[in-house]
């Protein structure tokens, strides 16, 4: 099979370079473009990237001689690709503009970024659970003008170590929630080395991750209804959202109401039970257990269960009954992968199979 042409908008930043080191060797996509701010433009990726390379596996043969382009210079990018991933490092506005560009140049732009997760034309997918929200695709296709050209976004890497969890539980109706994040350092494009000072410290304040966090879960299991997305009724989610000194993954402590009462036995078997369209479509990136539940009390741990799946599964443990809420249990999610550049190509895996991102 011939496989797609992908460009990576924002390529040298550090989830520009997690997108680079999780193609590398992908079965259906390869990274033919790079681009990046102006300054980064006409220098290899090599050079543009220099001792900024943030990954644990060294940068891919591939990639070091692909000459950098300007992310600005939309037609000349979207003239070498069949679709982008973007990762840019802009304003909100400037991400909302530019992005909107390359889908109407006929490409279409699967998106790390927050900037379009409330355009009401936007579908915001975790592809287990909202893989049909997809098909407002063709809604927003009409108000672009394109025939092939559109935006995909994922949401926020904090709400994916819980909200699958209250995705599998659907049925027992959860209704009111307490998250607290505990977020690692990467999720600010952050290693210890260039930020010193959160060895030994906590801050308690991650600017706007809270309103993500009580919010974007709501359009993720909300329906999609007259062209857009309605959000999911009858749940309140309230949350704190702290910085932790860790690199990778993002753990959540978590209380929940239920509607219908459901025991301990049951909560877990719908975690393990749960899956969709990616195990379903056996796409390349899925894990072939989204959830995976832990018995031990010490468990989900980020240096035990971070990497699970490739770091494309979620990790629960800790589940209990709770005298002032119903249940309470600990998630763990890697952030930068399942929740960032991991959820955007397997996103991007599920729009390939259902047939919206094809050769140009």
């Amino acid at each position: 099979m011939e496989k797609l042409k992908v460009g990576i908008l924002g390529g040298t930043g550090m989830v520009g370079q997690r997108f680079i080191s999780l193609l590398e060797n992908h079965p259906w996509f390869e990274v033919t473009t790079i681009a990046a701010s102006p300054r980064s433009a006409g220098k290899t990726y090599e050079d543009a990237v220099g001792d900024r390379w943030k990954m644990t596996t060294p940068m891919p043969e591939a990639v070091k001689k692909i000459v950098v382009k300007d992310v600005t210079d939309v037609a000349d990018v979207a003239k070498e690709v069949d679709f982008c991933f973007s990762a840019v490092d802009m304003s909100k506005d400037e991400i909302r503009a530019i992005e909107e560009e390359y889908a109407k140049t006929e490409t279409p732009v699967v998106s790390n970024n927050s900037a379009h997760r409330w355009t009401p034309d936007v579908p915001m997918v975790v592809p287990e659970i909202n893989s049909a929200h997809t098909a407002l695709i063709e809604t927003q296709k009409k108000r672009l003008g394109t025939t092939k050209g559109f935006i995909c976004v994922k949401p926020n890497c904090s709400i994916q170590s819980y909200t699958p969890a209250l995705w599998a539980w659907s049925e027992f109706e959860p209704y009111e929630v307490v998250a607290s994040t505990y977020q690692a350092i990467s999720g600010a494009g952050k290693t210890f080395k260039d930020w010193p000072e959160m060895v030994g410290n906590i801050i308690p304040f991650i600017s706007g991750e809270e309103e993500k966090s009580e919010q974007e879960p709501l359009k993720v299991l909300g329906t999609l209804e007259n062209g857009t997305i309605k959000k999911k009724e009858g749940l309140v989610i309230t949350s704190q959202c702290i910085r932790v000194p860790v690199l990778n993954g993002h753990t959540a402590s978590v209380f929940v109401k239920f509607k219908k009462k459901p025991t301990k036995e049951q909560l877990i078997e719908a975690l393990k039970n749960a899956k969709g369209a990616p195990q379903e479509l056996n796409l390349p990136s899925a894990p072939k257990q989204f959830i995976t539940y832990l018995e031990e009390d010490n468990r989900p741990q980020v240096a035990l269960d971070v990497d699970r799946e490739n770091g494309m599964g979620i990790s629960i443990g800790r589940l209990r009954e709770d005298f002032v809420y119903d249940y309470k249990f600990v998630g763990l999610s890697h952030n930068t992968v399942r929740g960032a550049a991991g959820g955007a190509v397997l996103c991007a895996e599920l729009l390939k199979a259902q047939g919206y991102i094809t050769k140009k």
